[in-house]
């Protein structure tokens, strides 16, 4: 008999590395999918990923049926303090049933729990997306700034503040001793609402303005923020739309967020920079075109055969960070015999068919002559 102890020290025994295994946790779900098909028979409704999901639902996460729960025989099943309900998580243990309990409150802590479940009480070897979060996010932590802003040059030292809803009506606000509120802290932001007590305060939108952010975060879950649902109410701050799993998942989203997340922000950039996808522009409007439009260069593209017309997501900082107009669109743009893409920019920025002007050849050849 194998023993070991969850993130709360509770004992769990079981015979073998488990084969059955019931997720109550969204990313929990998504982890072990991935790193394991086949092992999960059992997720909640709200585990949406990987898409297509094939295993019996049990309703919630602060609502799950523990009969259908019991009913799957699992070997295993995989909470989260914060998630789930204590009471659940007893009924289900005395029912006879092994349940594994996760804390997660920052991203040292979710990646070492990830890895305790997955390679204890599972069997797995460490999966590739774990391996790659650890790496994508073994850089400063919080009060160790050396982020976007720093550095010889910057036009400012200080952190962009950030205020993050997760609810409106009533408002409630990322706070103190929170996943989120760690992620952001690792980008080289100041949550304004992280030093009270509270996890998840609830607050009054003119407290919200009143905090001055210089940004103003609105996720697309737990409350589905959108452009017409949230924006309206910061008229005076910078608002990003964003994916909340970004911010809050703590499985394979890991080993890309903090890339997207800094890609979405626009933060990490110098002004005059587009970010394309995941590569960075530089020399923007160095070489002007008729109507106003500009060029740029990709220091990093996607792979792209020489010749090949492409398109692109662009976005274009035009100002600092904590000051910054990001504009987003596409872009026309052809790939040059060494490897890198010429963008032609619209004005408005983005704005270009891909064969709206034929001027890109040429000047493709001449700069290549």
């Amino acid at each position: 008999m194998a023993r070991w102890h969850d993130d709360l020290g509770h004992q769990v025994e079981l015979s073998r590395p488990a084969r059955r295994v019931v997720s109550l946790v969204p990313s929990l779900t998504e982890a072990v999918a991935v790193s394991a098909p086949g092992l999960l028979v059992g997720a909640t409704d709200w585990c949406t990923h990987p898409a297509g999901l094939a295993v019996t639902r049990v309703r919630g996460t602060k609502n799950p049926d523990r009969a259908a729960i019991i009913s799957l025989a699992p070997d295993l099943v995989i909470a989260n303090r914060e998630e789930n309900r204590e009471l659940d998580v007893t009924r289900l243990r005395d029912a006879g049933l092994a349940v594994w309990v996760t804390v997660i409150e920052s991203v040292p802590e979710a990646l070492a729990s990830m890895r305790r479940l997955l390679t204890g009480p599972l069997g797995l070897a460490i999966p590739k997306w774990l391996a790659t979060a650890e790496r994508a996010w073994a850089g400063p932590g919080e009060g160790d700034w050396a982020g976007p802003a720093a550095g010889p040059g910057s036009e400012s030292m200080a952190r962009p503040r950030v205020v993050v809803p997760i609810w409106r009506d009533p408002w409630m606000v990322v706070g103190a001793r929170t996943f989120a509120g760690d992620v952001l802290a690792r980008l080289g932001l100041v949550n304004a609402f992280g030093a009270g007590p509270e996890r998840y305060p609830h607050v009054e939108v003119s407290q919200l303005r009143a905090a001055r952010p210089d940004l103003v975060l609105l996720p697309d879950e737990p409350y589905p923020f959108t452009a017409a649902d949230g924006p309206e109410e910061f008229p005076e701050c910078r608002v990003v739309l964003l994916p909340g799993r970004l911010l809050t998942w703590y499985g394979p989203s890991l080993a890309t967020a903090r890339a997207d997340l800094l890609g979405l922000l626009g933060l990490g950039r110098r002004r005059g920079e587009v970010q394309v996808g995941h590569a960075v522009v530089v020399d923007l409007g160095a070489r002007p075109l008729p109507g106003g439009r500009g060029q740029a260069l990709v220091e990093q593209p996607r792979p792209a055969s020489p010749g090949h017309r492409v398109h692109e997501q662009v976005q274009v900082v035009d100002q600092s960070v904590g000051q910054q107009r990001v504009d987003q669109g596409r872009a026309a743009a052809h790939v040059e015999p060494g490897g890198r893409l010429l963008l032609e920019l619209g004005d408005p920025l983005g704005v270009v068919a891909p064969d709206e002007h034929g001027v890109l050849p040429g000047r493709l050849s001449r700069r290549s002559g």
